[in-house]
């Protein structure tokens, strides 16, 4: 029996806050990035296309950049959207965010004097501005916003037309805490799972390398920020930067048995905090695609979103029956749904 697809807005409810994890796959047989055996013609450029976007988008939407890795033919997100932060926003800054996004261009180039009167005209329709604070906080126009402009020029550089991601990007919706770290760490370690890098510290077009570079600049012990996009402030996991790093470089010693190095000689606070045993963590990394579907997150989180979602059943609950522990009390200050 084929199942059944959901519509998008039942999983990415519009108007709330949460965490999702979002892959584009390339449709063609050339790459995205990196050199493409058949042809011997290098893409790995491209990496950086993606990795400049991605940065200036998540400073332009109402989101948190958490976690990113470039592949060779796809690409892995995990974010956290916030419409309430764009409801927030003045008008003002609504038409700036906006035009950042969509400048007003002349011979190919920004038009200063053209942007600051495409400001104004927004300013003066108001109903407009409306749409454009909406869809400032929306997943969709983030991952278009993404998506389009890398299709675009992929196809000029490559001579053709045509589709260049195999359709809408694939979402998945991380519902607790403990989803959102797997989910991350998942992302963090695939180039190494790829066998692209030997370690986090050469893994790049990651959200682990800057994290890495900039640890000695930061409060290490401050709450987890976001890598771009909205303020430390609205940072709301419990591990700290420290406490994260920590925890990758435990969890990738732990899937690759082969590493070289100290293996950390206790479990990782954060795993008892979360109410996790060792293999329960390493079955949900290393199970975010193959054994989760639409959502991630322990087995009732999954049935109360399958409820939301007018379902019985989300593919992930039986194994987080399986593996996790009793249900674990929600850290203070943590949101009911992140």
């Amino acid at each position: 029996m084929v199942a059944m697809t959901t519509a998008r807005h039942r999983l990415v409810v519009p108007g709330q806050s949460g965490f999702y994890h979002c892959i584009s796959r390339c449709v063609r047989r050339a790459w995205l990035c990196g050199a493409d055996a058949l042809s011997g013609q290098s893409f790995e450029h491209r990496r950086e296309w993606v990795e400049r976007r991605l940065l200036e988008l998540a400073d332009i939407f109402a989101v948190g950049l958490y976690a990113y890795a470039v592949m060779s033919n796809h690409t892995h997100v995990v974010l956290r959207v916030d419409p309430a932060v764009a409801q927030a926003w003045p008008d003002e800054e609504v038409a700036a965010r906006w035009v950042r996004l969509f400048p007003a261009c002349t011979d190919g180039g920004v038009d200063p004097a053209r942007c600051r009167d495409k400001a104004l005209a927004l300013l003066g329709n108001r109903e407009r501005i409306e749409v454009c604070r909406s869809r400032l906080g929306d997943l969709s126009w983030f991952m278009r916003s993404l998506n389009e402009p890398i299709a675009r020029r992929a196809n000029r550089e490559d001579g053709c037309t045509g589709r260049f991601w195999e359709g809408r990007y694939t979402c998945q919706a991380l519902l607790d805490e403990a989803a959102v770290l797997a989910c991350m760490n998942y992302v963090d370690l695939n180039p190494i799972r790829a066998g692209m890098a030997v370690d986090v510290e050469s893994s790049a077009h990651t959200g682990i390398r800057p994290r890495i570079e900039s640890v000695s600049s930061l409060d290490a012990d401050a709450p987890l920020p976001p890598l771009a996009g909205l303020a430390p402030g609205f940072a709301v996991l419990a591990i700290s930067t420290a406490g994260y790093l920590e925890l990758v470089d435990w969890t990738g010693r732990q899937l690759r048995p082969d590493k070289r190095g100290h293996v950390a000689a206790s479990t990782p606070p954060i795993l008892a905090k979360l109410g996790l045993r060792e293999p329960a963590w390493q079955s949900q990394v290393l199970g975010i695609e193959r054994r989760y579907g639409r959502a991630i997150g322990s087995a009732q989180s999954l049935l109360d979103k399958a409820a939301d979602m007018g379902q019985q059943w989300l593919k992930g609950i039986g194994m987080a029956r399986r593996w996790m522990h009793a249900p674990r009390q929600r850290e203070p200050g943590y949101p009911s749904s992140v």
